[in-house]
């Protein structure tokens, strides 16, 4: 994981320019501790925030192509670099970096070359030669990626809001899956699949087969990695299944196609809760039946609540369910990191692609369970790519997320969302229950979604609304549209964080860039309709589904 600041159509003195965005960078090195770097010519600044996992001796950027006239900036990971390499025989590589291939890619093809990669990123391309740039982010938005415009019109690409916070008075989010090239400045989506279409899809065949093998290839590609790395083990079924396929692979070098040891054989597994959480004893389970090293962190409510303000900051989000989740998690990236981990795949995904969240259970119809699912993928990186990122690159580890890999999608979009639907027969993600049911504990294989915030521990989500519920008034509540006029707080949670995330970016662009969104369970707002309950409803936790979660309020 890295950061990037770049900064290009400059209105000034590039002189002037570059001690502040060398400034702005600096408010992102949490990304990338390893190594800074910085580009600058009177036409373009380009500063880049090191987190060393491949290539770690060679890799530091910005890249330049041999001839230096095309520098990058990159944040992310190609996984499929090597591949890509090859196709390349006459190009006189720099380094081993992974995301070098992407100037050999650029300089071969032009613009039209994003989606023959797999990998996560967000990166930025300057032409010195012709003055031209161009910017592109992953497929999902597993990478955050924000743009914005100073006072003057210089415009600004940065990983994180808080670069641009006080700088930009317009700020906006990259789109997942588009790039932008200056020729033009408009945005273009290069990721596109038909399987976005129920008409598509709605006659296909399952192979439950097809699903394991695809999920196991993501994983093991997933591994590269020159640094020590780990797993995020809630007990839940989707961090399981990539533990245990983590833990299949991890005694190989996938960079030496598994033909010698790997650097780092043992697989250290993490898990975070409170006290006798449900996760807690779920991961223990897991973790003993695949034999990964692993390590508990416990906190107790106090040191959650006394960590928010500095969650918020770094997640740079209002939103009360990524908050409620990304606490927790920010905590265990900080033991995680203190132990030497610089890299650690987690679970993210596998409800948005499977219908993993209790809700689900009300879809009334095939397509509208499928519709449901991509509507759920367009709005993940403003959710739970967000939080996973975010929390953990605060202590400059970075998140791999196997279920969001563009190769392992395509198979499992595609799968008849009828065998995805909840009935009396099958629970939720049971196709990927019944993929992976042998290689971790049946409890566990079989056990009910519960939401990172609620497996923690219950009384963690109890304990933040008895927390609002004395912080915040009534009357503030009444007024709230005068205090916030743009995404007017909808409860009294909502505001409590919406007041410490105005204490850290005050500006109405940073306010405008988080998304607002009435839920129940974590659903979108158009799936309020498949339930009458559900319409006066606005709680983001499992909790919520009465007749289904079984600890239901």
């Amino acid at each position: 994981m890295c950061g990037i600041v770049c900064a290009f159509d400059i209105k000034q003195k590039t002189d002037d320019l570059r001690p502040q965005v060398l400034e702005m960078a600096k408010t992102i090195r949490h990304r990338g501790p390893d190594w800074s770097g910085i580009y600058s010519d009177d036409k373009a600044i380009l500063a880049h925030e090191r987190l060393a996992i491949v290539d770690p001796a060679s890799g530091k950027q910005p890249l330049f192509s041999p001839d230096k006239k095309l520098i990058l900036a990159a944040n992310g990971e190609i996984y499929n670099h090597r591949e890509l390499r090859a196709q390349f025989p006459d190009y006189d590589f720099q380094t081993e970096s992974d995301c070098e291939v992407i100037l050999a890619l650029y300089q071969e093809k032009g613009v039209d070359f994003v989606d023959d990669m797999n990998g996560i990123f967000g990166f930025a391309i300057y032409d010195t030669e012709k003055d031209e740039y161009f910017i592109a982010r992953d497929h999902m938005g597993i990478i955050p990626l924000y743009i914005g415009w100073d006072k003057n019109g210089t415009f600004f690409v940065a990983s994180e809001l808080k670069a641009l916070e006080g700088i930009c008075t317009k700020i906006e989010l990259f789109p997942p899956g588009h790039y932008m090239s200056s020729k033009d400045g408009e945005f273009v989506k290069w990721y596109k699949r038909d399987w976005t279409e129920y008409d598509a899809v709605k006659e296909n065949e399952t192979s439950i087969a097809e699903v394991k093998q695809a999920l196991e290839d993501a994983v093991h590609r997933q591994l590269m990695s020159d640094v020590p790395y780990g797993v995020l083990l809630s007990g839940g079924l989707d961090s399981s299944v990539t533990s245990a396929i983590a833990k299949k692979y991890s005694e190989r070098r996938i960079e030496a196609d598994d033909k010698e040891k790997a650097w780092w054989p043992q697989l250290h597994s993490f898990s975070v809760g409170l006290e006798g959480s449900p996760d807690l004893a779920a991961a223990k389970k897991v973790a003993d039946h695949i034999g990964t090293v692993h390590h508990e962190i416990k906190f107790t409510i106090q040191e959650g609540l006394d960590a928010i303000k500095d969650v918020i900051y770094n997640i740079e989000t209002y939103d009360i369910t990524t908050i409620r989740s990304s606490t927790p998690m920010y905590l265990m990236a900080r033991v995680i990191k203190s132990m030497g981990i610089k890299m650690v795949l987690s679970g993210e995904g596998a409800d948005e692609i499977f219908g993993g969240y209790l809700y689900f259970h009300k879809a009334p119809d095939a397509k509208e369970f499928h519709d449901e699912t991509v509507r759920k993928l367009d709005k993940l990186h403003m959710y739970d790519c967000l939080r996973a990122n975010k929390s953990l690159a605060a202590w400059g580890i970075e998140g791999r997320v196997p279920f969001l890999d563009k190769e392992f999608m395509d198979v499992a979009m595609r799968i008849n969302p009828k065998d995805k639907m909840i009935n009396g027969e099958r629970m939720e993600k049971w196709v990927v229950r019944k993929a992976f049911e042998d290689m971790i504990p049946e409890s566990v294989a079989w056990r009910q979604k519960e939401q990172f915030s609620d497996g923690v521990g219950y009384s963690w989500i109890d304990a933040l609304k008895d927390l609002v519920e004395k912080e915040i008034t009534d009357e503030q509540m009444e007024n709230a549209a005068f205090r916030f006029p743009i995404n007017t707080p909808l409860n009294k949670e909502e505001y409590y964080y919406r007041t410490i995330f105005e204490g850290h970016f005050p500006s109405d662009a940073a306010a405008s860039s988080v998304p607002q969104e009435a839920s129940v369970a974590c659903s979108t707002a158009t799936a309020l309709e498949w339930d009458e309950a559900f319409k006066n409803m606005n709680d983001p936790s499992g909790r919520a589904i009465a007749n289904v979660h079984d600890e239901a309020y």
